[in-house]
């Protein structure tokens, strides 16, 4: 196959990928816009509130941008501007895949095959510094949700909870250590390479991975207070903030795809907040704000940019 036939291959690939992925938003957003009463974007509060909003999912997208920079740079030296546009293919690709699991693969696919096992080893610290700051915050919630609304599951919910904290804990710090126990068994030896190559990442820069998912999840939790506040939901500062990250604790434990998810995240929310505010119009919209915001603008940049994408190497 001549280069010039390869150039073709890869604007027709990744225009055909791009236009999938903009009708399925646009599908998606259309059908979710029509569960929500018109009436309800006609009796919100200050336009300021949304303009803070925005502003923040610009630094959140940004943030994730520079955490996902300082992983590939441990691979090998690439612009900011290209970690920023991989990491939003990642999102385009993440929202038609199960919790969102295709978003890192789609940011290796972006930018290309080289390195790939070494983009897998940074991708998993990234990874487990996410999760792991959601079961932090999410740990927090459940207390003061066992606290106030006591029940069997919310129990249990803490207690694997718990016992998720302590092994990310382990994972993101002292993986080193395990690899003697994972060479043992054949099936986890490839955990034990990937701890190997871990190695190589200073615990500076995984300090700061874990401080800018720890500053990404708290300006999204409170993108979405305000969102609630601009929908005239009324809910105390603390306690909004604490009932947020047990929403997005769930939605991270919930098997779901991120296209479709706004109808389980309408759920949650409602079952979370009834105990807080009887406007539950207020509560799917502002749902479904953060979930426009967070997920759908950025995937739209990102399914635009996958136009680019080379898929075939032109060599």
């Amino acid at each position: 196959m001549n280069k010039n036939t390869k150039i073709w291959l890869n604007y027709l690939a990744g225009g055909g990928i791009s236009l999938l992925l903009l009708w399925s938003i646009y599908l998606q957003v259309t059908k979710q816009m029509a569960g929500i009463d018109a009436a309800a974007w006609k009796h919100t509060g200050p336009i300021v509130y949304l303009c803070i909003c925005i502003a923040l999912m610009f630094i959140n997208t940004s943030l994730e941008g520079v955490k996902w920079y300082l992983l590939t740079n441990s691979v090998e030296q690439i612009s900011y501007r290209r970690a920023f546009s991989s990491y939003l293919a990642g999102v385009a690709f993440s929202i038609i895949t199960p919790n969102r699991i295709g978003e890192y693969p789609g940011r290796i696919l972006y930018l290309g095959r080289k390195h790939t096992f070494r983009y897998i080893n940074v991708s998993i610290l990234g990874i487990i510094a996410q999760l792991w700051t959601v079961y932090i915050f999410g740990m927090a919630g459940l207390i003061y949700y066992n606290i106030n609304f006591p029940a069997p599951i919310a129990k249990i919910a803490l207690g694997l909870c718990i016992l998720a904290n302590i092994l990310a804990a382990l994972f993101y710090w002292r993986f080193e250590s395990l690899l003697p126990v994972l060479e043992k068994a054949r099936w986890l030896r490839r955990f034990a390479v990937y701890g190997k190559l871990l190695n190589r990442i200073t615990t500076g820069k995984e300090i700061m991975v874990l401080v800018i998912s720890i500053v990404r999840f708290t300006i999204f939790t409170a993108q979405y207070l305000i969102l609630l506040k601009w929908m005239n939901v009324t809910v105390p500062p603390a306690t909004g903030f604490l009932m947020a990250a047990l929403f997005f604790w769930v939605m991270a434990v919930i098997p779901s795809i991120a296209l479709t998810e706004l109808g389980v995240r309408g759920e949650v929310s409602l079952f979370l907040f009834q105990h807080f505010s009887s406007n539950t119009v207020g509560v799917l919209a502002a749902t479904m704000g953060i979930w426009m915001l967070n997920l759908i603008v950025p995937s739209i940049f990102g399914s635009i940019l996958i136009m680019r994408m080379r898929l075939l190497k032109l060599e």
